[in-house]
């Protein structure tokens, strides 16, 4: 279903298990769908686990995934605006539910694509968000850049941080639901901020993006 993410299983030098999460970054052709391929997107850290092992792999080998797992997916009940909130590699679930975001968009819902990062270069799968802002006016993809600001601003580009941009709104509780992937310090802080402004808990989806404890083998 889109939305939700799969585990890649490492083996550390010392002997350890662990593994890393990725959510599904392919388009689904469907909310619910049979897929034979999928990408993920992976955030790369020198000396991490995950990106030394991934980098040094070569075409044809394999390791161990499980899943998909998880409950971060569109809930089958319409509601009359979105806002989908990431920063980083959390913006990944939201580009999986392109399609099923334009079908709500068909029939009149409000989408609002808030994405954090540095700079322009965290600016992951813009392409594809902006590819739907063309085609539909009530879809919105919100740039919001916390470092350094582009060489030619778009019309929508925020300063500063998520959390700036969504203090600006007022939410209604009857109408709106909030997604909240990426950074744990983003997400708890607009989890704090959505509450203040009036949003139950129920309507505010997480998914936090943290590093598991090892275990042995």
């Amino acid at each position: 279903i889109a939305g939700q993410f799969l585990r890649l299983h490492f083996t550390q030098d010392d002997g350890l298990e662990t593994f890393r999460s990725y959510s599904i970054a392919s388009i689904f052709a469907e909310e619910k769908t049979i897929m034979d391929e999928v990408d993920v997107a992976v955030s790369w850290v020198p000396g991490g686990l995950a990106t030394e092992k991934l980098s040094h792999m070569q075409v044809g080998e394999s390791m161990e995934a499980t899943g998909p797992y998880g409950r971060f997916c569109l809930l089958p009940d319409r509601h009359e605006r979105y806002f989908l909130i990431a920063t980083g590699t959390g913006v990944t679930p939201y580009r999986a539910m392109l399609n099923e975001v334009a079908l709500r968009l068909q029939q009149g819902s409000e989408f609002y694509v808030v994405m954090g990062a540095q700079d322009e270069t965290g600016l992951l799968y813009e392409a594809d968000f902006l590819a739907l802002e063309q085609q539909y006016d009530n879809f919105h993809y919100i740039p919001c850049l916390s470092r350094k600001q582009r060489d030619q601003v778009r019309s929508n580009d925020q300063v500063g941080y998520v959390q700036d941009y969504l203090d600006g709104f007022d939410f209604n509780p009857e109408n709106d639901i909030a997604y909240l992937c990426g950074n744990p310090n983003m997400v708890d802080e607009a989890f704090t901020l959505l509450k203040e402004k009036g949003m139950p808990v129920p309507l505010i989806k997480r998914e936090k993006y943290i590093s598991p404890a090892t275990k042995k083998k």
